[in-house]
This record gives structure tokens, C-alpha cells and sequence, in this order.
């Protein structure tokens, strides 16, 4: 009887060490469509947050701390991303890596103000997100009047006297990524034959395809994400068009290939110079593919966005969100992505866009940096 007391104290005492370990721990959350249409970027980002925490603990932690994670799905819609938010703030969680869609990220960064969460998100490229003065939001990744331009760009310089259409899902993301591309496109003084919106998640595009054979476009600009545009381009071979179809960032993943098929072959689209091909990250993208995933589309961006917070708490000697966010604007840090230094509204100090080309066999690569 003696001895079962004793076990039941030891086991006690081990549960009351192993709670305290862990209350010791610092919870950090990533937050994006885990599920829904979306989802292959919302794996991406908790395949890079998860790398990112693992790493980092390996080391050693944060300020004599570890890192616990705790991934939230908004489905890539604004009222669960308001909630998620609510929920991460409402825990005292100090960072969130999030969100994916800029129309989850907009409303989320003003529960996440309220309740003293700093949000770096590594894939919203909405200038909204960043133009509101808000003390808590930064981006590793660049902006829609950005990446517009350098889609106008290309368009303006291998298109010109060609018949350009110009459709949106009139999502925040894409119907604000369209918008750029048209407004670069119309100073550079090309006019669109045709701009049209959609619903997200239309299926059938037939009667936009129709038009678009109708007024022979060469080129058609879809802002939008890649399982519509993969649905459009399929639609368009099917009546025979050969038009090409570009778009921006949210085409960075080999979903869109499975979409299409070795129909996706020329489709073009702008994301940032591709963070597996720089120094930086050869030793992560090898710990990926070791682990059998491929760190695509804003994996890293996402690892990048913990290593920052990571360096800026290291260097702040505190996780509360206004002093790290205050270390950050102040600071240069050394991430997968290369030297990143944040300004004073949370944008990139410097950002490249990079038009890409889908192949055959579904990978993409670089055309060129600024269009070229």
C-alpha cells in the first residue's frame, strides 16, 4: 500500500513538472484556410510554421522559453478569420504568422490590435492591410499595387497591340489585384477589350469564355485564385482558344497544374523571386524534402515571418506585441527570404516580383525579374 502512495506521489509530481513546462511555454499561432479552396496554402503555412517552431526550439527557444503552436482555419472566410482572431487574442497569444486571404486578414488585424497580438501575415497583399495605421500588422511578402504593376509591365511589353481582357472574383484579393493591373495597364496607355467579375467559386464560365472568343483575346488577366483560373483556362481550351491566361500569386501552388492538367502549359503569373532557389534557404528547403514536402508558394514566407518575430523578441527581451512590433520597424533581420527590414506602416522595405510560367509537366519558373 506504501509503495502505491509512493508511485501515486511520483506520478502526481511528474504531472504537476510536466504542467509546469508547459505552462512555461510561449503559445505562438499561425492562422489561414486549413480548409476550403484555399487550403493547399493554408498546408503551406502550417507546413513552414511548424518547421519554423521545430527549428527554433531546437535551438534552444525564445528568451530561455519554448515555442508551442497553435493553428487556427478561417477557411479563408472574414467572419471565422474575425473569430479565430478574437479567440488568439482572447488567449493572450502574442503572435500570429496569418492570414492567408487579404479579406481574412483585413478584419482580423483589428481584433488582434484590440487584444495586443502582433500579426505578420506571409501571403496578404492587399495595400489595405497595411494603410489603415494600424500598430500591429507587418508583411513578408509584397503588395497588389506591386505585383499589378509588373504584370502591366509584361502585358504592355509582349502584348501591346493585342486584345487584353482583364476579369476579378471581386474578392478583396483579387478584385484589388485586378484593379492595379488595369490601372498600370490603362497609364501605360493600353485600354482592356473586356473587364468582367465573377463569384468566387463559380464552376461554370462558359458564357465569360464565350466572350472572350467572341472579342479574340490574346491575353486574359484573372485576379483571382487558382482553382477558378485553372476552371478558366480549362474552359477556354475546350472551346478551342489558345489565349493565355496570367494572374497573380495565388496560382504559386501545384494544385493549379492538377486543375489543368498539360493544359496549364503558358500560363503566367507574378509571385517573388522563389525563396527555394536562394542561399538562404538550401539547408530548409533540404530539411523539407527530407521530410517529403515541398516548401512552395509561401512555405517560407511563413517560416520567414516566425524568424523574424523570433529575432525581434530575442532582441526586445519581451513577447508583448508593441515593443517587438516597435524592434521590428527598427531592425534588419536575417530570415529564409534573404535580409528583411519592415517600414514604418509594415511593408517590406524593398520587394521584387518575378513573372513565372507554368510547363507541362506542372512546374513553374522564372521568366524574369520586373517583367523582362
Amino acid at each position: 500500500m506504501k509503495s502505491l502512495k509512493l508511485i501515486g506521489l511520483a506520478f502526481g509530481a511528474s504531472l504537476a513538472l510536466s504542467s509546469a513546462t508547459f505552462a512555461q511555454d510561449v503559445t505562438v499561432a499561425v492562422a489561414g484556410p486549413m480548409t476550403g479552396g484555399e487550403s493547399a496554402f493554408g498546408r503551406q503555412m502550417k507546413n513552414g510554421a511548424e518547421m519554423a517552431v521545430a527549428d527554433i526550439n531546437a535551438a534552444g527557444g525564445v528568451n530561455g522559453k519554448k515555442l508551442a503552436l497553435n493553428a487556427e482555419d478561417d477557411a479563408c472566410d472574414p467572419k471565422q478569420a474575425r473569430s479565430i482572431a478574437e479567440k488568439i487574442a482572447g488567449a493572450k497569444i502574442p503572435f500570429v504568422a496569418g492570414h492567408f486571404c487579404s479579406s481574412s486578414s483585413i478584419p482580423a488585424s483589428e481584433a488582434y490590435a484590440d487584444g495586443n497580438v502582433l500579426q505578420i501575415t506571409p501571403a496578404s497583399t492587399n495595400p489595405l492591410f497595411t494603410e489603415r495605421k494600424l500598430w500591429n500588422v507587418a508583411r513578408v511578402c509584397g503588395r497588389d499595387d506591386q505585383q499589378g504593376l509588373i504584370a502591366a509591365q509584361y502585358i504592355a511589353k509582349n502584348y501591346k497591340g493585342k486584345n487584353i481582357a482583364i476579369l476579378n472574383d471581386k474578392t478583396t484579393y483579387g478584385k484589388g489585384l485586378a484593379d492595379e493591373t488595369k490601372k498600370a495597364l490603362n497609364k501605360a496607355g493600353i485600354t482592356e477589350k473586356m473587364y468582367e467579375s465573377y463569384n468566387k467559386g463559380d464552376k461554370d464560365f462558359n458564357a465569360i469564355v464565350s466572350r472572350l472568343k467572341k472579342d479574340n483575346v490574346e491575353l486574359v488577366y484573372v485576379g483571382g485564385y487558382h482553382q477558378e483560373a485553372g476552371l478558366i483556362l480549362r474552359q477556354m481550351r475546350d472551346q478551342g482558344m489558345k489565349t493565355v491566361l496570367m494572374s497573380g500569386d495565388a496560382l504559386a501552388d501545384k494544385e493549379y497544374a492538377s486543375i489543368t492538367g498539360p493544359a496549364g502549359e503558358g500560363t503566367l503569373f507574378t509571385f517573388g523571386p522563389d525563396p527555394r532557389n536562394k542561399p538562404t534557404a538550401k539547408k530548409i528547403v533540404e530539411a523539407f524534402k527530407a521530410k517529403g514536402i515541398d516548401p512552395e508558394g509561401y512555405t517560407l514566407y511563413t517560416y520567414a515571418a516566425l524568424q523574424v518575430w523570433t529575432q525581434a523578441v530575442k532582441k526586445a527581451g519581451t513577447t508583448d506585441a508593441k515593443k517587438v512590433m516597435e524592434t521590428i520597424k527598427a531592425g534588419k533581420w536575417d530570415t529564409v527570404l534573404g535580409p528583411i527590414e519592415i517600414d514604418a506602416k509594415g511593408d517590406l522595405k524593398q520587394i521584387d516580383y518575378v513573372v513565372y510560367k507554368w510547363d507541362a509537366k506542372g512546374n513553374y519558373a522564372e521568366l524574369g525579374a520586373k517583367g523582362s
